[in-house]
Protein backbone atom coordinates (compact mmCIF):
# COMPACT_ATOMS: atom_id res chain seq x y z
CA UNK A 1 0.00 0.00 0.00
CA UNK A 2 1.44 3.52 -1.03
CA UNK A 3 2.46 5.85 2.26
CA UNK A 4 0.04 8.09 3.36
CA UNK A 5 2.80 10.97 4.67
CA UNK A 6 -0.05 13.01 6.15
CA UNK A 7 -2.25 10.30 8.17
CA UNK A 8 -0.64 9.23 11.31
CA UNK A 9 -2.71 6.59 14.03
CA UNK A 10 -2.41 5.99 17.13
CA UNK A 11 -0.76 2.36 18.12
CA UNK A 12 -1.00 0.44 20.93
CA UNK A 13 2.16 -0.49 22.87
CA UNK A 14 2.17 -4.74 22.70
CA UNK A 15 1.29 -6.11 25.75
CA UNK A 16 4.13 -8.06 26.12
CA UNK A 17 7.14 -4.35 25.95
CA UNK A 18 7.77 -3.59 29.23
CA UNK A 19 8.33 0.21 27.75
CA UNK A 20 5.25 1.08 26.86
CA UNK A 21 2.84 -0.01 29.96
CA UNK A 22 0.20 2.15 30.28
CA UNK A 23 1.13 4.11 27.25
CA UNK A 24 0.65 5.03 23.24
CA UNK A 25 2.80 5.87 20.49
CA UNK A 26 2.50 7.34 17.18
CA UNK A 27 3.86 5.35 13.97
CA UNK A 28 3.74 6.35 10.47
CA UNK A 29 1.81 3.94 8.76
CA UNK A 30 3.45 2.65 5.06
CA UNK A 31 1.17 0.21 4.73
CA UNK A 32 -1.33 -1.92 5.87
CA UNK A 33 1.31 -4.09 7.52
CA UNK A 34 1.86 -3.54 11.31
CA UNK A 35 5.60 -3.99 12.27
CA UNK A 36 5.84 -5.79 15.64
CA UNK A 37 6.86 -3.47 18.54
CA UNK A 38 9.49 -6.09 19.65
CA UNK A 39 11.56 -6.40 16.10
CA UNK A 40 10.68 -2.06 14.69
CA UNK A 41 13.79 -0.72 14.29
CA UNK A 42 11.82 2.95 15.40
CA UNK A 43 11.86 1.66 18.65
CA UNK A 44 14.27 3.33 20.92
CA UNK A 45 15.84 1.30 23.78
CA UNK A 46 16.44 3.46 26.68
CA UNK A 47 19.90 4.05 27.85
CA UNK A 48 20.73 3.49 31.38
CA UNK A 49 23.03 6.54 31.65
CA UNK A 50 20.93 9.14 30.71
CA UNK A 51 18.20 8.20 33.36
CA UNK A 52 17.50 9.55 36.46
CA UNK A 53 16.09 5.43 38.05
CA UNK A 54 14.49 2.85 36.63
CA UNK A 55 10.91 4.47 36.26
CA UNK A 56 12.04 7.66 33.99
CA UNK A 57 10.64 8.00 31.16
CA UNK A 58 12.43 5.49 27.67
CA UNK A 59 14.70 7.61 26.15
CA UNK A 60 15.48 7.56 22.13
CA UNK A 61 12.01 8.63 20.92
CA UNK A 62 10.58 11.88 21.29
CA UNK A 63 6.63 11.41 22.50
CA UNK A 64 4.55 14.53 22.37
CA UNK A 65 2.69 14.82 25.32
CA UNK A 66 -0.16 16.35 23.90
CA UNK A 67 -0.56 13.36 21.88
CA UNK A 68 -0.94 10.89 24.47
CA UNK A 69 -4.14 9.42 25.54
CA UNK A 70 -5.48 9.38 29.00
CA UNK A 71 -5.06 6.38 30.99
CA UNK A 72 -6.38 5.46 34.19
CA UNK A 73 -3.83 4.74 36.53
CA UNK A 74 -4.06 0.82 37.28
CA UNK A 75 -2.34 -0.72 39.76
CA UNK A 76 0.09 -3.07 37.65
CA UNK A 77 0.14 -6.08 37.87
CA UNK A 78 3.91 -6.56 36.47
CA UNK A 79 6.89 -6.71 38.23
CA UNK A 80 9.64 -3.79 39.24
CA UNK A 81 11.94 -5.61 36.52
CA UNK A 82 9.39 -4.50 34.01
CA UNK A 83 9.62 -0.99 34.15
CA UNK A 84 13.98 -1.34 33.59
CA UNK A 85 15.38 -3.30 31.16
CA UNK A 86 16.91 -5.37 33.45
CA UNK A 87 17.22 -9.39 32.49
CA UNK A 88 14.17 -11.43 32.96
CA UNK A 89 14.65 -14.98 33.87
CA UNK A 90 11.04 -17.56 33.60
CA UNK A 91 10.64 -18.64 37.12
CA UNK A 92 8.75 -21.57 38.68
CA UNK A 93 7.49 -19.27 41.36
CA UNK A 94 5.19 -16.66 39.18
CA UNK A 95 2.26 -14.19 39.85
CA UNK A 96 -1.22 -15.63 39.73
CA UNK A 97 -3.59 -14.86 37.24
CA UNK A 98 -5.70 -11.93 38.26
CA UNK A 99 -9.59 -12.47 38.77
CA UNK A 100 -9.96 -8.22 38.79
CA UNK A 101 -12.92 -6.96 36.23
CA UNK A 102 -12.57 -5.34 33.44
CA UNK A 103 -11.30 -1.81 34.19
CA UNK A 104 -13.55 -0.76 31.77
CA UNK A 105 -16.63 -1.11 33.51
CA UNK A 106 -18.09 1.75 35.16
CA UNK A 107 -18.15 0.34 38.67
CA UNK A 108 -14.46 -0.17 38.51
CA UNK A 109 -13.42 1.24 41.62
CA UNK A 110 -17.06 -0.47 43.37
CA UNK A 111 -15.73 -3.78 42.36
CA UNK A 112 -11.99 -3.10 43.07
CA UNK A 113 -13.24 -3.09 46.87
CA UNK A 114 -13.86 -6.87 46.44
CA UNK A 115 -11.67 -7.80 44.15
CA UNK A 116 -8.83 -10.13 45.21
CA UNK A 117 -5.54 -7.84 45.47
CA UNK A 118 -3.41 -8.14 42.72
CA UNK A 119 -0.85 -10.83 42.00
CA UNK A 120 2.58 -9.90 43.08
CA UNK A 121 5.62 -11.60 42.19
CA UNK A 122 7.88 -13.87 44.46
CA UNK A 123 11.19 -12.84 43.23
CA UNK A 124 12.66 -9.41 41.59
CA UNK A 125 13.00 -11.41 38.29
CA UNK A 126 9.86 -13.28 38.17
CA UNK A 127 6.80 -11.83 35.78
CA UNK A 128 5.28 -15.18 33.92
CA UNK A 129 4.80 -18.34 35.93
CA UNK A 130 6.72 -21.21 34.52
CA UNK A 131 5.30 -24.67 32.69
CA UNK A 132 7.65 -26.35 33.84
CA UNK A 133 7.35 -28.05 37.24
CA UNK A 134 9.99 -28.96 39.45
CA UNK A 135 10.55 -32.58 39.78
CA UNK A 136 10.65 -33.91 43.56
CA UNK A 137 13.99 -35.41 44.95
CA UNK A 138 13.56 -38.99 44.86
CA UNK A 139 13.47 -40.60 48.15
CA UNK A 140 16.77 -42.55 49.19
CA UNK A 141 16.43 -46.19 48.55
CA UNK A 142 16.59 -48.47 51.70
CA UNK A 143 16.96 -51.65 49.06
CA UNK A 144 19.71 -53.68 50.00
CA UNK A 145 22.31 -54.47 47.46
CA UNK A 146 22.79 -58.09 48.54
CA UNK A 147 19.63 -59.64 50.96
CA UNK A 148 21.84 -62.43 51.88
CA UNK A 149 24.20 -60.37 54.34
CA UNK A 150 21.10 -60.08 56.72
CA UNK A 151 21.47 -62.20 59.26
CA UNK A 152 18.52 -65.12 60.61
CA UNK A 153 19.29 -66.51 63.53
CA UNK A 154 16.06 -68.31 63.49
CA UNK A 155 16.86 -70.32 60.77
CA UNK A 156 20.74 -71.15 61.33
CA UNK A 157 19.53 -73.68 64.12
CA UNK A 158 15.72 -75.07 63.94
CA UNK A 159 13.82 -74.39 67.36
CA UNK A 160 12.22 -77.61 68.23
CA UNK A 161 9.47 -76.43 70.47
CA UNK A 162 8.47 -74.93 67.19
CA UNK A 163 7.66 -78.59 65.77
CA UNK A 164 6.20 -79.36 69.13
CA UNK A 165 3.38 -76.33 68.89
CA UNK A 166 3.07 -76.96 65.23
CA UNK A 167 1.85 -80.69 65.84
CA UNK A 168 0.49 -79.66 69.08
CA UNK A 169 -2.28 -77.22 67.52
CA UNK A 170 -3.03 -79.65 64.80
CA UNK A 171 -3.55 -82.57 66.99
CA UNK A 172 -5.63 -80.45 69.56
CA UNK A 173 -7.97 -79.05 66.65
CA UNK A 174 -8.31 -82.77 65.01
CA UNK A 175 -9.23 -84.03 68.95
CA UNK A 176 -11.68 -81.99 69.26
CA UNK A 177 -13.24 -82.67 66.03
CA UNK A 178 -13.54 -86.29 66.69
CA UNK A 179 -14.75 -85.37 70.37
CA UNK A 180 -17.76 -83.63 68.75
CA UNK A 181 -18.82 -86.12 65.85
CA UNK A 182 -18.82 -89.00 69.03
CA UNK A 183 -20.83 -86.63 71.46
CA UNK A 184 -23.28 -86.51 68.48
CA UNK A 185 -23.18 -89.92 67.76
CA UNK A 186 -23.43 -90.58 71.37
CA UNK A 187 -26.33 -88.37 72.02
CA UNK A 188 -28.15 -89.44 68.76
CA UNK A 189 -28.27 -92.95 69.73
CA UNK A 190 -29.46 -92.04 73.58
CA UNK A 191 -32.27 -90.59 72.76
CA UNK A 192 -35.22 -93.72 73.15
CA UNK A 193 -37.01 -94.59 70.35
CA UNK A 194 -39.65 -97.11 70.06
CA UNK A 195 -37.94 -100.64 69.70
CA UNK A 196 -40.67 -103.31 67.81
CA UNK A 197 -43.37 -103.32 65.99
CA UNK A 198 -46.72 -101.22 66.19
CA UNK A 199 -50.09 -101.83 65.80
CA UNK A 200 -52.84 -99.72 64.52
CA UNK A 201 -55.43 -99.35 66.78
CA UNK A 202 -57.05 -96.27 66.04
CA UNK A 203 -57.44 -94.34 62.59
CA UNK A 204 -59.87 -91.70 62.89
CA UNK A 205 -60.34 -89.30 60.09
CA UNK A 206 -63.39 -87.50 61.07
CA UNK A 207 -64.67 -88.01 57.02
CA UNK A 208 -68.38 -89.56 58.27
CA UNK A 209 -71.05 -87.61 59.36
CA UNK A 210 -71.80 -86.74 62.89
CA UNK A 211 -74.35 -89.71 64.38
CA UNK A 212 -71.65 -92.59 62.60
CA UNK A 213 -68.72 -91.20 64.75
CA UNK A 214 -70.76 -91.09 68.01
CA UNK A 215 -73.28 -93.45 67.20
CA UNK A 216 -72.89 -97.08 68.69
CA UNK A 217 -70.56 -98.11 66.19
CA UNK A 218 -68.37 -95.41 66.63
CA UNK A 219 -65.24 -94.84 68.05
CA UNK A 220 -65.83 -91.87 70.17
CA UNK A 221 -67.93 -91.69 73.59
CA UNK A 222 -69.90 -88.75 74.34
CA UNK A 223 -69.09 -88.26 78.72
CA UNK A 224 -71.60 -85.94 79.62
CA UNK A 225 -71.91 -84.31 83.28
CA UNK A 226 -71.53 -80.81 84.84
CA UNK A 227 -70.20 -81.41 87.96
CA UNK A 228 -66.71 -79.97 87.23
CA UNK A 229 -64.68 -83.40 86.61
CA UNK A 230 -62.94 -83.00 89.97
CA UNK A 231 -61.33 -79.73 88.81
CA UNK A 232 -64.07 -77.63 89.67
CA UNK A 233 -64.75 -76.55 86.13
CA UNK A 234 -67.74 -74.02 85.13
CA UNK A 235 -68.90 -75.55 81.83
CA UNK A 236 -71.25 -78.93 81.69
CA UNK A 237 -70.73 -81.34 78.89
CA UNK A 238 -73.44 -82.38 76.81
CA UNK A 239 -74.40 -85.15 74.16
CA UNK A 240 -76.05 -81.77 71.91
CA UNK A 241 -74.57 -81.34 68.10
CA UNK A 242 -74.25 -77.84 69.20
CA UNK A 243 -70.75 -78.95 71.09
CA UNK A 244 -69.24 -81.52 69.47
CA UNK A 245 -70.04 -82.34 65.61
CA UNK A 246 -68.13 -83.74 62.46
CA UNK A 247 -67.96 -80.68 59.67
CA UNK A 248 -65.33 -80.88 56.72
CA UNK A 249 -63.26 -83.93 57.64
CA UNK A 250 -62.86 -82.28 61.28
CA UNK A 251 -64.10 -83.10 64.58
CA UNK A 252 -65.61 -79.36 66.40
CA UNK A 253 -65.79 -78.99 69.86
CA UNK A 254 -67.78 -75.95 70.44
CA UNK A 255 -68.39 -74.04 73.54
CA UNK A 256 -71.86 -72.20 74.05
CA UNK A 257 -73.68 -70.09 76.64
CA UNK A 258 -76.00 -72.00 78.94
CA UNK A 259 -77.99 -68.34 78.78
CA UNK A 260 -78.43 -68.65 75.20
CA UNK A 261 -81.01 -71.40 75.71
CA UNK A 262 -82.55 -70.78 79.02
CA UNK A 263 -81.47 -67.48 79.76
CA UNK A 264 -79.56 -65.45 81.78
CA UNK A 265 -81.91 -65.34 84.88
CA UNK A 266 -82.84 -68.36 84.97
CA UNK A 267 -78.65 -69.51 85.11
CA UNK A 268 -78.72 -66.77 88.12
CA UNK A 269 -82.01 -67.97 90.40
CA UNK A 270 -85.02 -70.24 90.63
CA UNK A 271 -84.15 -72.43 87.89
CA UNK A 272 -83.61 -76.11 88.07
CA UNK A 273 -81.54 -78.09 85.25
CA UNK A 274 -80.76 -81.79 84.96
CA UNK A 275 -78.93 -83.85 82.54
CA UNK A 276 -81.25 -86.45 81.80
CA UNK A 277 -78.40 -88.17 79.92
CA UNK A 278 -75.95 -87.78 82.54
CA UNK A 279 -73.07 -90.51 81.94
CA UNK A 280 -71.78 -90.03 85.62
CA UNK A 281 -72.39 -93.91 86.49
CA UNK A 282 -70.50 -94.96 83.54
CA UNK A 283 -67.44 -92.93 83.73
CA UNK A 284 -67.26 -93.60 87.89
CA UNK A 285 -67.86 -97.27 88.40
CA UNK A 286 -66.49 -96.99 91.88
CA UNK A 287 -70.00 -94.95 92.39
CA UNK A 288 -71.84 -97.93 91.96
CA UNK A 289 -72.82 -100.52 94.83
CA UNK A 290 -69.39 -102.73 94.34
CA UNK A 291 -67.01 -99.86 94.01
CA UNK A 292 -64.80 -99.06 96.71
CA UNK A 293 -65.84 -102.09 98.35
CA UNK A 294 -69.24 -100.06 99.20
CA UNK A 295 -72.79 -101.82 98.69
CA UNK A 296 -74.74 -98.67 97.66
CA UNK A 297 -74.57 -95.71 95.24
CA UNK A 298 -73.14 -92.40 96.04
CA UNK A 299 -76.07 -90.68 95.76
CA UNK A 300 -74.86 -86.83 96.26
CA UNK A 301 -72.39 -87.41 94.10
CA UNK A 302 -74.29 -88.77 91.14
CA UNK A 303 -76.94 -85.44 91.72
CA UNK A 304 -74.03 -83.08 91.88
CA UNK A 305 -72.73 -84.78 88.43
CA UNK A 306 -76.19 -85.03 86.82
CA UNK A 307 -78.12 -81.69 88.26
CA UNK A 308 -77.91 -78.17 89.31
CA UNK A 309 -80.30 -75.49 90.69
CA UNK A 310 -79.93 -71.88 90.73
CA UNK A 311 -80.38 -69.94 93.64
CA UNK A 312 -78.95 -65.97 94.46
CA UNK A 313 -79.38 -66.45 98.09
CA UNK A 314 -77.08 -69.21 98.13
CA UNK A 315 -74.87 -67.95 94.99
CA UNK A 316 -75.43 -70.98 93.26
CA UNK A 317 -75.93 -70.94 89.24
CA UNK A 318 -76.06 -73.20 85.98
CA UNK A 319 -73.59 -73.78 84.57
CA UNK A 320 -73.07 -70.83 82.60
CA UNK A 321 -71.01 -72.78 79.52
CA UNK A 322 -71.77 -75.61 78.03
CA UNK A 323 -68.86 -78.21 75.93
CA UNK A 324 -68.15 -81.53 75.18
CA UNK A 325 -65.99 -83.99 76.14
CA UNK A 326 -65.49 -87.31 74.15
CA UNK A 327 -63.17 -90.41 74.88
CA UNK A 328 -62.15 -93.62 73.16
CA UNK A 329 -63.30 -95.53 76.72
CA UNK A 330 -65.62 -98.36 74.94
CA UNK A 331 -63.85 -98.39 71.25
CA UNK A 332 -59.51 -98.45 72.20
CA UNK A 333 -57.05 -98.04 74.59
CA UNK A 334 -53.15 -98.99 74.73
CA UNK A 335 -50.73 -100.57 76.67
CA UNK A 336 -47.53 -99.06 75.74
CA UNK A 337 -47.17 -97.85 71.91
CA UNK A 338 -47.95 -93.94 70.11
CA UNK A 339 -50.74 -91.86 70.05
CA UNK A 340 -51.01 -88.51 67.71
CA UNK A 341 -53.30 -86.33 67.49
CA UNK A 342 -53.50 -83.16 64.93
CA UNK A 343 -55.37 -80.12 66.00
CA UNK A 344 -55.95 -76.43 66.33
CA UNK A 345 -56.25 -75.16 69.50
CA UNK A 346 -59.28 -72.29 70.32
CA UNK A 347 -58.91 -68.49 71.08
CA UNK A 348 -60.77 -66.88 73.87
CA UNK A 349 -60.30 -66.02 77.94
CA UNK A 350 -60.54 -69.40 80.27
CA UNK A 351 -60.45 -71.85 77.64
CA UNK A 352 -59.18 -74.97 78.53
CA UNK A 353 -58.15 -77.64 75.78
CA UNK A 354 -56.63 -81.06 76.67
CA UNK A 355 -55.65 -84.51 74.90
CA UNK A 356 -55.20 -86.87 77.30
CA UNK A 357 -55.49 -90.51 78.58
CA UNK A 358 -56.73 -92.02 81.43
CA UNK A 359 -56.44 -95.59 82.82
CA UNK A 360 -59.54 -97.96 82.17
CA UNK A 361 -59.17 -99.83 85.33
CA UNK A 362 -57.62 -97.86 88.77
CA UNK A 363 -55.76 -100.73 88.88
CA UNK A 364 -53.81 -99.23 91.80
CA UNK A 365 -56.33 -96.70 93.42
CA UNK A 366 -58.67 -94.05 92.55
CA UNK A 367 -57.03 -90.51 90.71
CA UNK A 368 -53.93 -90.20 90.79
CA UNK A 369 -53.00 -93.15 92.39
CA UNK A 370 -53.16 -95.24 88.60
CA UNK A 371 -52.12 -92.43 87.61
CA UNK A 372 -52.89 -89.58 84.32
CA UNK A 373 -51.00 -89.02 80.41
CA UNK A 374 -51.76 -85.03 79.95
CA UNK A 375 -50.31 -85.12 76.05
CA UNK A 376 -51.33 -81.57 75.53
CA UNK A 377 -52.63 -78.89 78.07
CA UNK A 378 -53.32 -75.37 77.05
CA UNK A 379 -54.62 -72.06 78.17
CA UNK A 380 -56.72 -69.89 75.05
CA UNK A 381 -55.83 -66.88 76.80
CA UNK A 382 -54.01 -64.18 74.40
CA UNK A 383 -50.18 -64.29 74.63
CA UNK A 384 -49.81 -61.26 76.50
CA UNK A 385 -51.67 -63.67 79.43
CA UNK A 386 -48.74 -63.91 82.23
CA UNK A 387 -49.11 -67.59 83.06
CA UNK A 388 -48.20 -69.08 79.31
CA UNK A 389 -51.37 -68.62 77.11
CA UNK A 390 -52.12 -69.52 73.88
CA UNK A 391 -48.88 -69.42 72.47
CA UNK A 392 -47.77 -73.04 74.85
CA UNK A 393 -48.73 -76.45 75.39
CA UNK A 394 -47.84 -78.53 78.51
CA UNK A 395 -47.01 -82.15 78.21
CA UNK A 396 -47.32 -84.40 82.05
CA UNK A 397 -47.80 -86.71 83.97
CA UNK A 398 -50.27 -87.33 87.11
CA UNK A 399 -49.13 -89.65 89.99
CA UNK A 400 -48.96 -89.77 93.82
CA UNK A 401 -50.28 -91.97 96.65
CA UNK A 402 -52.84 -89.83 97.62
CA UNK A 403 -55.60 -88.06 96.11
CA UNK A 404 -54.23 -84.62 97.53
CA UNK A 405 -50.96 -85.75 96.85
CA UNK A 406 -49.91 -85.27 93.54
CA UNK A 407 -46.23 -85.51 91.90
CA UNK A 408 -47.08 -84.05 88.77
CA UNK A 409 -44.82 -80.80 89.55
CA UNK A 410 -41.86 -83.80 89.56
CA UNK A 411 -43.20 -85.09 85.30
CA UNK A 412 -43.84 -81.74 83.69
CA UNK A 413 -42.68 -79.66 80.56
CA UNK A 414 -43.85 -77.36 78.14
CA UNK A 415 -43.13 -75.86 74.60
CA UNK A 416 -43.81 -72.69 73.40
CA UNK A 417 -44.20 -71.07 69.68
CA UNK A 418 -42.21 -67.52 69.37
CA UNK A 419 -43.75 -65.69 66.60
CA UNK A 420 -46.86 -67.21 66.67
CA UNK A 421 -49.58 -69.48 68.67
CA UNK A 422 -50.72 -72.49 68.59
CA UNK A 423 -54.51 -71.40 68.27
CA UNK A 424 -52.69 -69.92 64.64
CA UNK A 425 -52.96 -73.29 62.54
CA UNK A 426 -53.15 -76.60 63.25
CA UNK A 427 -49.87 -78.71 65.20
CA UNK A 428 -49.29 -82.80 65.75
CA UNK A 429 -49.51 -83.52 69.49
CA UNK A 430 -47.51 -87.12 70.14
CA UNK A 431 -46.97 -89.74 72.93
CA UNK A 432 -44.33 -92.07 72.91
CA UNK A 433 -44.64 -94.72 75.59
CA UNK A 434 -42.58 -98.13 76.19
CA UNK A 435 -41.91 -99.78 79.35
CA UNK A 436 -38.31 -97.85 79.42
CA UNK A 437 -39.45 -94.60 78.64
CA UNK A 438 -42.36 -91.97 78.09
CA UNK A 439 -41.80 -89.04 75.53
CA UNK A 440 -44.19 -85.84 74.71
CA UNK A 441 -43.70 -83.71 71.86
CA UNK A 442 -45.18 -81.37 69.24
CA UNK A 443 -44.78 -81.76 65.74
CA UNK A 444 -40.88 -82.78 65.96
CA UNK A 445 -39.10 -85.07 68.55
CA UNK A 446 -36.82 -82.02 69.14
CA UNK A 447 -39.70 -80.10 70.55
CA UNK A 448 -40.27 -82.39 73.13
CA UNK A 449 -42.24 -81.12 75.95
CA UNK A 450 -41.47 -83.94 78.23
CA UNK A 451 -39.13 -86.76 78.08
CA UNK A 452 -38.62 -89.42 80.73
CA UNK A 453 -36.93 -92.44 81.69
CA UNK A 454 -38.28 -95.36 83.66
CA UNK A 455 -34.74 -95.68 85.60
CA UNK A 456 -36.44 -95.86 89.15
CA UNK A 457 -39.31 -96.65 90.68
CA UNK A 458 -42.14 -93.53 91.00
CA UNK A 459 -42.23 -94.03 95.12
CA UNK A 460 -38.85 -93.23 94.96
CA UNK A 461 -38.92 -90.47 92.42
CA UNK A 462 -41.53 -88.90 94.27
CA UNK A 463 -39.36 -88.56 97.32
CA UNK A 464 -42.37 -88.22 99.79
CA UNK A 465 -42.73 -87.99 103.10
CA UNK A 466 -42.83 -91.07 105.67
CA UNK A 467 -45.99 -88.98 107.22
CA UNK A 468 -48.75 -86.71 106.06
CA UNK A 469 -51.18 -84.71 107.59
CA UNK A 470 -54.77 -84.26 105.98
CA UNK A 471 -56.03 -81.79 108.22
CA UNK A 472 -55.65 -82.68 112.03
CA UNK A 473 -54.87 -86.57 111.00
CA UNK A 474 -51.47 -87.81 110.12
CA UNK A 475 -51.29 -90.38 107.75
CA UNK A 476 -47.94 -93.01 107.60
CA UNK A 477 -47.64 -93.37 103.72
CA UNK A 478 -47.68 -96.26 102.05
CA UNK A 479 -46.23 -97.01 98.94
CA UNK A 480 -49.35 -98.11 96.69
CA UNK A 481 -46.80 -99.24 93.76
CA UNK A 482 -45.21 -101.65 96.46
CA UNK A 483 -44.87 -105.11 93.80
CA UNK A 484 -45.00 -102.91 90.52
CA UNK A 485 -41.81 -101.91 87.73
CA UNK A 486 -40.04 -98.77 87.37
CA UNK A 487 -43.06 -97.74 84.95
CA UNK A 488 -45.68 -97.80 87.87
CA UNK A 489 -48.88 -97.16 87.57
CA UNK A 490 -47.83 -96.41 83.83
CA UNK A 491 -47.48 -100.09 82.76
CA UNK A 492 -51.42 -101.09 82.35
CA UNK A 493 -53.98 -99.56 79.60
CA UNK A 494 -55.18 -96.14 79.30
CA UNK A 495 -58.13 -94.81 76.85
CA UNK A 496 -57.85 -91.29 75.27
CA UNK A 497 -59.67 -88.04 75.76
CA UNK A 498 -60.49 -85.13 73.80
CA UNK A 499 -62.41 -82.20 75.50
CA UNK A 500 -62.66 -77.98 75.73
CA UNK A 501 -63.26 -77.12 79.58
CA UNK A 502 -63.70 -73.68 80.99
CA UNK A 503 -62.25 -72.06 83.49
CA UNK A 504 -61.63 -74.34 87.14
CA UNK A 505 -61.08 -73.97 90.85
CA UNK A 506 -57.84 -76.00 90.53
CA UNK A 507 -55.15 -73.67 90.32
CA UNK A 508 -54.56 -73.93 86.24
CA UNK A 509 -56.05 -70.30 86.17
CA UNK A 510 -53.83 -69.15 89.30
CA UNK A 511 -55.63 -65.97 90.86
CA UNK A 512 -54.78 -62.50 90.73
CA UNK A 513 -53.59 -63.52 87.42
CA UNK A 514 -54.67 -61.94 83.68
CA UNK A 515 -57.87 -60.12 85.83
CA UNK A 516 -59.23 -63.42 86.62
CA UNK A 517 -62.86 -62.79 87.99
CA UNK A 518 -62.81 -65.65 90.84
CA UNK A 519 -61.32 -66.57 93.53
CA UNK A 520 -60.15 -70.26 93.46
CA UNK A 521 -61.32 -71.00 97.28
CA UNK A 522 -64.31 -69.46 96.80
CA UNK A 523 -67.52 -70.79 97.45
CA UNK A 524 -69.37 -68.90 94.65
CA UNK A 525 -66.97 -69.36 92.16
CA UNK A 526 -69.32 -70.02 89.43
CA UNK A 527 -71.13 -67.46 90.13
CA UNK A 528 -68.07 -64.80 89.89
CA UNK A 529 -67.22 -66.27 86.77
CA UNK A 530 -70.57 -66.07 84.85
CA UNK A 531 -71.06 -62.22 86.38
CA UNK A 532 -67.93 -61.52 84.40
CA UNK A 533 -69.55 -63.05 81.30
CA UNK A 534 -69.38 -59.35 79.20
CA UNK A 535 -65.84 -59.30 79.85
CA UNK A 536 -64.76 -62.63 78.97
CA UNK A 537 -66.95 -64.06 75.80
CA UNK A 538 -66.05 -61.13 73.97
CA UNK A 539 -62.80 -62.84 73.97
CA UNK A 540 -64.00 -65.93 72.03
CA UNK A 541 -64.74 -64.62 68.65
CA UNK A 542 -68.14 -63.56 67.00
CA UNK A 543 -68.47 -66.96 64.73
CA UNK A 544 -67.73 -69.81 67.00
CA UNK A 545 -65.09 -71.27 65.43
CA UNK A 546 -62.87 -69.23 66.53
CA UNK A 547 -63.25 -70.50 70.30
CA UNK A 548 -63.56 -74.34 69.13
CA UNK A 549 -61.52 -77.07 70.07
CA UNK A 550 -60.39 -78.60 65.94
CA UNK A 551 -59.28 -82.12 65.09
CA UNK A 552 -58.34 -83.32 61.91
CA UNK A 553 -57.35 -87.08 62.84
CA UNK A 554 -56.50 -89.27 66.04
CA UNK A 555 -54.10 -92.71 65.62
CA UNK A 556 -53.14 -94.79 68.23
CA UNK A 557 -50.99 -97.87 67.77
CA UNK A 558 -50.14 -100.71 70.48
CA UNK A 559 -46.88 -101.77 70.73
CA UNK A 560 -46.62 -105.10 69.74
Amino acid sequence: MPNSPNRSETVKSPAGSPFFIGEERHSDRLGDQRTPSTSSPSVSRPSTAGTNGPFSSPAGKNIDPSSRVHVPEIPSRVSIAARVDIPRVASYYGSRPSNLPSRNSSGLRVRESFAAPPSRPLTANSTVPSLTQKRATRMRSTLLDDPSTIEKPWISKKDPYGRVAYFLTYGVAFLGILASAARCYFGYKSVPTIKGNLCMVLDEEFNTDTDTIFGSGGNWFREIELGGFGNGEFEMTTSSSNNSYVQDGYLYITPTLTSDIIGMDNVLNGYTFNLTDCTYNDTNPEALPGGNNSSTTDANAYYQACGAVSNSTSGTVINPVQSARISTRNSASIRYGRVEVRAKLPRGDWLWPAIWMLPVNNTYGAWPLSGEIDIMEARGNARSYPNQGIDYVRGSLNWGPLSFLNAYYKTFGWWTQRRTDYGETFHTYVLEWTPSFLRIYVDSRLNYMLQLSFNEPFFNRGNFPPVVENGSTPIVLQNPWVNGTNATPFDQSFYLILDLAVGGTSGWFPDNVGSKPWLDGSNIATRQFTAAQDQWYPTWGSNGESSSFIIDYVKMWQLC
